[in-house]
């Protein structure tokens, strides 16, 4: 298909605040929510305790600014392919609200920005890692991989581990066996989060000729892959157990929930073997709820006296 980069009609001259949230919704602030609750708690874990709170601040900006720049940059790159589904109609270049120079020139702007203040703040190892996520984000996975390979989101969401090295450098100044586990555990939860939303978008996504393992194959072989990944997932996060020394509550709530989040996988490719509605959406929600309790578990745990 011939997808041509257009915008809808220009717009009204918008007021201030109208297009203050365009440029807040160029940073995908759903994505941002996501930082927040891996960067956090692998601070806490580093430090064996809460860190300072101006440090705890200044990664928060630092990385926020840093992801809010990938999203933009990807925007302006999938300009084009935004303007054609439906789930990405209303994005800020595609009505219109932002310009392509804008978009560009906002994202150099965070990038720089973002660097250099972690650079200062934290360390430069912090503002070194963030930089990395922004251009394995940009290059490797939007200007490289996502229309060329239905494991385009496999080796593309190494850019969304980063966050947990990004934390565990700023609190000390180096890398550990823990945080490189935490890496390989988000590595692993990516393809299992972003599959099933990518076969609710399935015909969208044919539509714009972008391979998404949930358009390419069957509801059946995507779901197994789903499985093999959720126990991935799972079993890597009870390696944290013995290498971060993690007590009951972190065990507690990576077999309880890790259990959940499979138990889901199963049911999704129970119901596409059956020829059922898969319900994938299901999958995606569980997905973010999973490590969204275990982190907030790595967080926790630290802080308890036994």
């Amino acid at each position: 298909m011939d997808i041509s980069t257009t915008t809808r009609a220009q717009l009204a001259p918008a007021s201030f605040g109208r297009t203050v949230r365009a440029y807040v919704a160029l940073t995908k602030p759903r994505v941002l929510e996501l930082l927040l609750v891996t960067t956090v708690p692998v601070m806490i874990l580093a430090q064996q305790g809460f860190p300072p709170l101006w440090l705890v601040v200044a990664t928060v900006i630092g990385g926020s600014a840093s992801a809010g720049s990938a999203a933009a940059f990807n925007m302006y790159l999938d300009r084009d392919i935004d303007a054609h589904m439906q789930r990405t109609e209303n994005r800020p270049l595609v009505t219109g609200e932002v310009s392509p120079r804008g978009a560009l020139i906002f994202a150099w702007s965070l990038a720089v920005a973002s660097t250099l203040w972690l650079g200062f703040t934290t360390n430069w190892l912090a503002a070194a890692l963030s930089a990395g996520a922004i251009f394995f984000y940009v290059v490797i996975y939007t200007m490289i991989l996502k229309r060329r390979t239905e494991q385009n989101i496999v080796w593309g969401g190494i850019a969304g581990c980063f966050p947990v090295l990004i934390g565990w450098s700023a609190v000390t100044g180096s890398l550990a066996w823990p945080a490189l586990i935490l890496f390989l555990l988000v590595f692993l939860w990516t393809p299992p989060h972003y599959w099933p939303l990518s076969m609710k978008y399935r015909d969208q996504y044919d539509e714009v000729d972008v391979p998404m393992l949930g358009a390419t194959r069957s509801g059946s072989q995507v779901g197994l892959q789903v499985i093999l990944y959720a126990w991935a997932t799972v079993v890597t996060s009870l390696l944290l157990i013995p290498v971060a020394s993690m007590g009951i509550v972190y065990t507690a709530s990576a077999l309880v929930f890790g259990g959940w989040f499979i138990y889901e996988s199963h049911v999704l490719y129970a119901r596409a073997v059956r020829g059922t509605e898969p319900r994938p959406m299901r999958v995606f929600h569980a997905s973010i709820t999973y490590l969204t309790l275990l982190f907030v578990a790595i967080a926790v745990d630290p802080l308890l006296p036994f």
